[in-house]
């Protein structure tokens, strides 16, 4: 393989990478911010550390469950205010999420 394909290789990666955090703060800013930036019906606060510490140690595949199936016994319904977002939409949200509040 040459330099020239590599370097691009390795450029796509980092693009990627970089356009997935920017759909998770864009999925996160069309429908998770109403109740995630109050905490509106005991949603956690993005950013609250200690709010979010004990979900986060439940492990990320946790969180993603929440995030697509919703959470019984709490305002948390699937897939949240956003029906039309894809598990992948979901996903990248959540990981936004959790970025901004560690």
């Amino acid at each position: 393989m040459n330099k020239f394909l590599v370097a691009c290789t390795a450029g796509a990666m980092m693009i990627s990478a970089s356009a997935m955090a920017a759909d998770g703060k864009a999925v996160y800013d069309k429908s998770c911010v109403a109740c995630h930036a109050s905490g509106a019906a005991g949603a956690p606060r993005i950013g609250d550390k200690a709010a979010w510490a004990p979900r986060i140690a439940q492990g990320i595949d946790k969180l993603y469950g929440v995030a697509l199936n919703g959470k019984p016994g709490t305002a948390m319904l699937p897939k949240g205010t956003c029906a039309a977002c894809t598990e992948a939409d979901l996903k990248a949200a959540t990981d936004y999420m959790v970025s901004q509040s560690k």
